[in-house]
């Protein structure tokens, strides 16, 4: 379940927006299976992901000096943390719709942190946390560690566009193995708040998506995307 944590930077207004861009094969698992995927962090394309900047990596070799256990669980505790990445805005992302689809086809989950928070009390077998992510320079600007969660809370400048907020757990209570990552229940009726489908995709796929959710019988709400509004002029 959702675990609120005083030391994680959340926005304070639960109305807060928040999107996921998904092919259509990923949305159809979440539906189905009732379950939300959540990725193995030193899977992610970023190979920063869960390291420390320089400056704190100095800082923690200092440390290690008399603690050389200190640095090897870092290392390997990355494998035991998985993370479920979502996008703060207001409105529709053209650079996310490019980014996290493909061939013009996919399909956005308009939620809010509120239903998200709500949406993963269904879990009970490991605690969830939600943070925001901050955009920092690794070279000059250090990342504290005195909560195990901050080295995934923190990305590189180049990252910014993502605007990201992150579910994060630890799963080493499980004691199992973890490959890709694994899969949480999630009550998708409380998480799923709104449908949008590719702005540039055919006819025919949207066509497809209406028939799949009207078969499958969710009622979701199915907005037509802003980016495919016709031209004034």
């Amino acid at each position: 379940m959702y675990t609120p944590n005083s030391n994680i930077i959340l926005p304070a207004d639960p109305d807060t927006i928040i999107w996921k861009y998904i092919d259509l094969s990923k949305f159809l698992d979440l539906l189905l299976a009732k379950k939300m995927f959540m990725s193995r962090s030193d899977k992610f394309e970023d190979q920063y992901e869960g390291t420390f900047s320089e400056p704190t990596y100095e800082e923690i070799k200092k440390i290690a000096i008399d603690k050389p256990e200190f640095i090897d669980f870092y290392k390997s505790h990355r494998k035991n943390v998985v993370i479920s990445s979502w996008h703060i805005n207001e409105y529709e992302s053209f650079a996310m719709w490019q980014i996290f689809t493909k061939n013009n086809e996919g399909l956005a989950i308009q939620s809010t942190l509120g239903r998200l928070q709500k949406a993963l009390e269904s879990e009970d077998r490991i605690q969830q946390y939600i943070g925001e992510v901050n955009y920092i320079d690794y070279k000059k600007e250090h990342i504290p560690f005195d909560d195990f969660f901050f080295p995934f809370l923190f990305k590189r400048k180049s990252f910014q566009y993502e605007k990201e907020i992150r579910v994060i757990s630890d799963v080493t209570p499980l004691n199992l193995s973890v490959n890709d990552g694994i899969k949480i229940h999630i009550d998708i009726h409380e998480l799923i708040e709104k449908i949008y489908i590719h702005p540039k995709s055919e006819n025919w796929y949207k066509k497809l998506v209406l028939e799949l959710m009207n078969r499958l019988d969710f009622g979701f709400e199915i907005e037509k995307s802003d980016l495919e509004s016709d031209i004034l002029i």
